[in-house]
């Protein structure tokens, strides 16, 4: 029976041995991922900024510029394009909404940002785009991959339409989670009129046949949870200047836009509470299981091999049988 039962906990053991590298290698690619449904919202306010008067054409200041980001998947794109990408993806059709202090619009961009939903790759398709505008985005945007590595990576600037580098600038904490800081510089960069304008009849169009130009320079800053990739944080410090032509009235440039844009508040509770929920999810296919079943192995490994050594124990000798009697003979 000892023999029977360390073969049966050999073969246990084997199996768990063989799942944790499964449970890493395998699994974790194929469940780690975006949701195609997914829809979020988040708020950011740059509070006494600069923001150009269209009526006046003159900048002033302001209490509060509102910036309101959505993004929203859209499920029956995804699986159009999976058909021949080959691997699953996520489309989110995003929109950047700009309104002043008195709850007007100022701006708002719409985007359609395409890629892989494990490695936050970009994936090129049809209907890829910024502002209506057809773009090919290289590297990320928005979310950072899955186990974020301590390094810089291409970030993609939806002003400029253009990739560069956001820089690793070290480790930190922020609100009880372990970070990584993450900051990127836009130069002073000439960039497109927004097709949605502030003030009715006023188009890129006309405005371009004044020869007046838009330009645009940021930093931008990230808080990253490195295990989901999620940034739990983020911030810029944004300009935005109209320069030359007829418009202007003779000046050289006048201020669009200036302000620090920071995350409100409660979107940022809501975003950790969020992220060390996905944390957890994500730990139990890299760690917690891959390790609990290597270890739990170990353990039937052991028990196993005990079981075989008591098996194969040599035993004492056998007591010695009492002699019968010779029998008497008369």
């Amino acid at each position: 029976m000892r023999r029977t039962a360390s073969l049966v906990l050999l073969a246990c053991a084997v199996c768990c041995a063989a799942l944790a590298p499964l449970l890493r290698w395998y699994a974790f690619p194929r469940l780690a991922r975006v949701p195609a449904h997914q829809y979020q919202d988040m708020v950011l306010e740059a509070r006494d900024a600069t923001l150009l008067d269209y009526g006046t054409m003159r900048a002033k200041k302001v209490p509060k510029v509102t910036i309101v980001q959505t993004l929203k998947g859209d499920v029956e794109a995804a699986r159009r394009i999976e058909r021949t990408a080959g691997r699953p993806v996520v489309v989110w059709d995003g929109l950047s909404y700009v309104q002043g202090p008195d709850g007007k619009m100022v701006s708002k961009v719409p985007e359609r940002y395409i890629f892989d939903a494990h490695s936050q790759d970009p994936v090129h398709a049809t209907g890829e785009m910024v502002d209506g505008d057809p773009v090919r985005r290289e590297g990320i945007e928005f979310k950072w991959p899955f186990l974020t590595r301590k390094r810089d990576y291409a970030y993609f600037d939806a002003q400029t339409r253009t990739t560069s580098p956001i820089h690793y600038r070290g480790t930190r904490s922020f609100r009880g989670l372990t970070v990584y800081f993450f900051e990127q510089t836009v130069p002073w960069t000439k960039v497109r009129m927004p097709k949605a304008m502030p003030v009715r009849g006023i188009t890129p169009e006309t405005v371009a046949r004044t020869g007046t130009t838009r330009w645009y320079s940021t930093v931008r800053r990230f808080w990253v949870e490195p295990v989901t990739g999620a940034p739990v944080y983020g911030e810029e410090i944004h300009r935005e200047e109209l320069r030359g032509g007829t418009l202007l009235g003779g000046r050289a440039k006048v201020t669009a836009f200036a302000g620090h844009v920071k995350m409100r508040e409660d979107y940022i509770a809501h975003t950790v509470a969020q992220v060390k929920h996905n944390r957890t999810l994500v730990l139990a296919l890299t760690s917690y299981a891959p390790r609990g079943s290597l270890g739990f192995g170990l353990l039937l490994l052991a028990l196993s091999l005990w079981l075989e050594a008591r098996a194969r124990r040599p035993r004492g000798p056998a007591p010695a049988r009492p002699e019968e009697p010779a029998p008497v003979s008369a």
